[in-house]
């Protein structure tokens, strides 16, 4: 076992699960601090050296999604939702308040440290994205300099909105990002939520970037919530 630096701050209130979490970070090297309510797991953000919260959402005193949206005014600390709320429409909630991945109970310990991996991968690129000129995800590298896509060492030819979508794919990636994040980023804030515009434009970079568009290896969808660019 390798003894990791990361605190993982756990705000669960079923006592089984928390234990279950605890266990199963402690044998990968994580610290672990636990908190059974939302208001105990935001006063320990501010006095703790946390890296990443798990968070649930069904919390005794007030609900997950808030504790998000209060994180998020002050920190962007990974978070990951995991929850027995499994629709579609609080995945999505979750993440557009600034969650960073969602799983749904019941999980594997080893799905559980994936998404971890992912989650601190995610902050390395985000901290030193300003800094790079290019980036590779499998066979496909963005000369953002260049402003130009390659996949195999040859050009791909993207529309401008495309290009910004691949962009924000890139700079997520391994990340959900929801419809609605979409829409606003690459149309305004003011668009609306008509997705079809969006599957339109999806299916047109798919095409061009996967081998069987069908069966995508690069842009996931995570039905009724959005898209990921895959993290290999």
């Amino acid at each position: 076992m390798n003894e990791r630096t990361e605190y993982i701050l756990i705000i669960e209130d079923d006592h089984q699960i928390s234990r279950f979490i605890s266990y199963a970070l402690e044998l990968e090297g994580y610290k672990t601090k636990n908190a059974n309510t939302a208001q105990g797991g935001l006063s320990m953000l501010v006095t703790e050296k946390i890296s990443l919260v798990l968070l649930d959402l069904g919390l005794p005193d007030f609900d997950g999604l808030e504790v998000i949206k209060r994180i998020r005014e002050w920190s962007e600390i990974p978070i990951i939702v995991i929850s027995a709320r499994d629709a579609d429409k609080e995945k999505a909630i979750a993440l557009d308040q600034g969650a960073d991945d969602f799983l749904s109970k019941p999980f594997s310990a080893v799905e559980l440290m994936a998404r971890i991996r992912v989650a601190f991968r995610h902050v390395i690129r985000k901290n030193s994205f300003e800094m790079r000129t290019t980036q590779t995800v499998g066979e496909l590298l963005m000369d953002f300099d260049k402003r130009i896509l390659f996949k195999s060492s040859q050009e791909v030819h993207l529309t401008p909105l495309e290009y910004q979508l691949m962009v924000l794919l890139f700079k997520n990636v391994g990340k959900v990002i929801t419809n609605r994040m979409i829409l606003s980023e690459i149309w305004g804030h003011n668009y609306g939520t008509d997705t079809q515009v969006l599957r339109t434009l999806m299916a047109g970079l798919r095409r061009k970037i996967e081998e069987n568009p069908a069966k995508p290896q690069y842009i996931i969808t995570e039905i009724g919530v959005g898209y990921r660019l895959k993290d290999e």
